[in-house]
């Protein structure tokens, strides 16, 4: 009887449980279905992704090699700078050039003729360009122009200031550089917002192609003896012979120059130079060929008196520099032509700079360049001194605006010297 009654339960239960159950297991079916369709769906999206992404792999690819081909910028490190400059200038009376001063025009017959000039000419633009370092050198080098070529006065025209190479052995302390910069001799300058900083002043060296080799030598105690020499281009007159002089001399320029850097007491260590240059030009006279010399001895001195305090100058003593920017523009006297013979100068500058103080930065100084009253002819300069003062504000880190007056006094053999206040606002944005 028992098994008859868990017999007949378990009968009833199975019967009164089928159609749950069937339910139960047709909704599980329909899921079933539902993520299978589901599974198909991403399997879809995951092929279109494959096919997308494989085409983009190409694309890059190609892109690449277009790159290696190619190359739209360098693949080496280049640092873009420079400056947009304006100049604004009153000149109580007419100066070589206007836009800048080299010296005054002499003062014959009419007198207070002043003179306005505006211009954009200093704005300046260069790359520094830095290789990879391999085997122990250094490569980096260059380019930076600006518009001071010669052109209408809204029309300024690109010169290059430099373009050059240099191979550096960090370790040896070693250098050799070839292209176009500044000189070796005389390489300091007085920080001025006339654009010629002191030149025909008493501030000699320009820029002129050359192949310099520099070595330092520490000698312990922030103390280091610096020696440079170069071989350079000879440039001279084309006057009276219509050929350039200083390449038909057939050889090149020699400079160097020696510096000892070392504590003297102050803020930072002294820095004491001594430098000279040595050269020939070449005239051709009615088949004749007539050599002149041009040469120099230099001294260069820099001397931090504090943290806010820098004082710096340098003397000179030559012949034929006015292509170094020395005698006042004058180098040969070839009022005789058939015997040219060489100017010799003498000239030297000093500056201090103080600051910066807050947002302001002073400059002052004074330059002087003579030449031997003997070796000029009448009419010509013999005497040119410039004292200046400056103030700089820092409006931000990338603009300022100065404001300069300096006076310039220029001599000459015989009647016309002169004299010139010269006021000048200088607005700049550094990038």
């Amino acid at each position: 009887m028992r098994k008859q009654t868990i017999t007949l339960m378990l009968l009833i239960l199975i019967i009164t449980s089928g159609p749950g159950f069937a339910a139960g297991t047709n909704d599980l079916a329909k899921e079933n279905a539902k993520l299978k369709k589901r599974v198909e769906q991403i399997e879809l999206e995951l092929l279109e992704l494959k096919r997308d992404l494989a085409k983009q792999d190409v694309t890059e690819s190609s892109q690449k090699k277009v790159s290696a081909k190619n190359p739209v910028w360098s693949n080496l490190d280049i640092q873009i700078y420079g400056y947009i400059k304006a100049d604004a200038s009153y000149d109580q009376l007419r100066t070589t050039t206007g836009n800048y001063v080299l010296y005054v025009n002499p003062e014959t017959g009419e007198k207070n003729d002043d003179e306005f000039n505006l211009t954009a000419k200093q704005t300046r633009l260069g790359m520094n360009i830095k290789g990879p370092e391999e085997n122990g050198m250094q490569a980096s080098g260059k380019v930076e122009i600006d518009f001071y070529n010669t052109g209408a006065e809204n029309k300024g025209a690109i010169q290059m200031r430099h373009g050059y190479l240099v191979l550096d052995w960090p370790e040896e302390q070693f250098s050799i550089l070839a292209g176009q910069t500044s000189d070796v001799i005389s390489p300091l300058v007085p920080t001025t917002l006339n654009y010629t900083v002191l030149w025909n002043a008493g501030n000699i060296g320009y820029r002129r192609p050359q192949i310099r080799l520099t070595k330092t030598m520490p000698m312990g105690n922030d103390s280091s003896f610096k020696a440079e020499a170069a071989i350079a281009r000879g440039i001279g007159r084309t006057t009276p012979t219509n050929s350039e002089s200083g390449e038909d001399s057939g050889f090149p320029n020699v400079q160097a120059r020696t510096s000892f850097t070392f504590p003297f007491g102050g803020y930072k260590p002294s820095t004491v130079g001594f430098s000279g240059h040595w050269g020939q030009e070449e005239y051709d006279i009615t088949g004749n060929h007539r050599t002149l010399e041009t040469w120099s001895v230099n001294a260069d001195v820099t001397q931090p008196i504090s943290k806010d305090l820098t004082v710096k100058g340098e003397f000179y003593h030559g012949v034929n520099m006015n292509t170094f920017l020395g005698g006042i523009g004058q180098g040969v006297n070839t009022t005789d032509t058939s015997n040219p013979s060489e100017i010799a100068a003498t000239g030297g500058w000093v500056a201090a700079t103080l600051g910066p103080w807050d947002k302001w930065t002073f400059n002052l100084g004074v330059g002087i360049d003579t030449v031997k009253n003997n070796d000029v002819s009448a009419g010509n300069r013999t005497r040119n001194m410039c004292a200046f003062g400056n103030a700089v504000y820092s409006i931000n880190k990338n603009t300022q605006i100065g404001f300069e007056l300096s006076q310039w006094d220029t001599s000459y053999k015989g009647p016309g010297d002169a004299e010139s206040l010269r006021g000048q606002m200088s607005i700049i944005y550094k990038f």
